[in-house]
């Protein structure tokens, strides 16, 4: 089952510092003995002084058709074009996080940037992987300039059938957890909580270009794990990586959806689970770089292959990526960062260190656009 990250504040809920300092006095928000309701807010009482209680998660009954096949053109493809495509980040410090996959970035305001930034920001998160964004104004923008004038430029923005969302956007996929409540899977019967998945890849076009950003975080902990799948791919032998590319992976979205229908997360099923083979090599349409395409939550069997040829190979590969410690960042979160991720050639794990009792609230929100089904372009 798909985890996903978040992170919490532990002091008063008036202004928005996601890890105090030690010294400071904190006052955590208890929900101890809220009743769970699907019309009000699954993760407690609404805190008038919270700034961000209008996107506390809720849940509903709504059932939405299933999703039709669309156009999609990335817009990094028209970076491709401009004489600098670094040019948005002119006056930006970047920092790589290692020396071919991940960067940190200060001094670019996403909410100012134009067509043409935006443009090449999808080229830049498509070259490096996963991005950060520190010191952002992004949580001070309304929630329809997040999805209408952000999420939208990136694609189709993706309605998740099982997740949690604010009341009256369902666009938002919310990750939250407190002393009381968790609306993502928890593993209490394993060594550990760690998942490496991509998102949704059972949709015939899962999402590209993502953004995760927490509205509130516990003082230390819960960072977020990123595996390239680039790298991956290109450690494997030029022989393996020709019969993988010949092969097609079954993605499956039934398991998610019977977790919710047993009662978790809500027990809600908005939309009819799918099942969609992809190639399990993919290429990006912008880099043109190759990618495994398999992920442990949603990858099933290999198409044509018995039973146990397609649980060797599949297994070795996620081995490969859970292991791959010299292809895999650790994000460690600030006050005001954002996330941006290529969901197509990267997979990601939360890292579930922290006690909510003790440590604080986390609630934070991706924006997911999908993207065009995935393909590998021959040689």
């Amino acid at each position: 089952m798909a985890t996903t990250i978040t992170e919490t504040i532990t002091e008063p809920l008036r202004t928005l510092r996601l890890r105090p300092e030690s010294s400071e006095k904190t006052e955590k928000p208890n929900f101890k003995g809220t009743k769970y309701d699907h019309d009000k807010d699954a993760g407690g009482n609404k805190d008038d002084a919270y700034p961000y209680a209008w996107a506390l998660p809720t849940f509903n009954n709504d059932k939405y058709p299933p999703l039709t096949s669309f156009e999609h053109k990335d817009p990094g493809l028209e970076a491709l074009k401009h004489e600098n495509p670094k040019e948005f980040l002119a006056n930006a410090e970047v920092s790589d996080l290692t020396p071919r996959f991940g960067a940190d970035v200060s001094g670019v305001q996403l909410t100012q940037l134009d067509t043409r930034g935006k443009q090449q920001l999808a080229k830049f998160v498509a070259e490096r992987g996963v991005v950060v964004f520190r010191d952002q104004d992004f949580l001070d923008q309304t929630p329809e300039w997040m999805l209408n004038d952000w999420g939208s430029f990136f694609g189709r923005l993706h309605v998740h059938p099982t997740s949690a969302h604010p009341k009256d956007h369902p666009e938002f996929h919310l990750v939250y957890r407190d002393m009381s409540k968790t609306f993502n899977y928890e593993f209490t019967d394993r060594f550990t909580s760690s998942v490496w998945h991509s998102d949704v890849t059972y949709e015939e076009q899962p999402p590209g270009l993502t953004t995760l950003f927490l509205f509130d975080s516990p003082a230390s902990g819960g960072d977020t794990a990123y595996v390239s799948q680039t790298e991956a791919y290109k450690r494997l032998s030029p022989s393996f990586r020709a019969y993988l590319e010949t092969l097609e992976v079954i993605h499956s979205g039934v398991e998610q959806a019977n977790y919710s229908r047993a009662g978790n997360r809500g027990g809600t099923v908005r939309r009819e689970p799918v099942e969609t083979a992809h190639p399990l090599v993919r290429s990006h349409p912008v880099t043109g770089e190759k990618a495994l395409y398999v992920n442990k939550q949603f990858s099933r069997r290999i198409v044509g292959l018995k039973q146990e040829e397609s649980e060797a190979i599949l297994n070795l590969l996620y081995d490969h990526l859970a292991k791959g410690v010299d292809f895999q960042v650790r994000v460690k979160w600030s006050p005001k960062a954002v996330v941006l991720w290529d969901n197509r050639i990267t997979a990601h794990s939360a890292i579930v260190d922290f006690d909510s009792a003790q440590d604080g609230r986390r609630h934070g929100a991706r924006i997911t656009p999908q993207a065009e089904r995935p393909f590998l372009r021959k040689e």
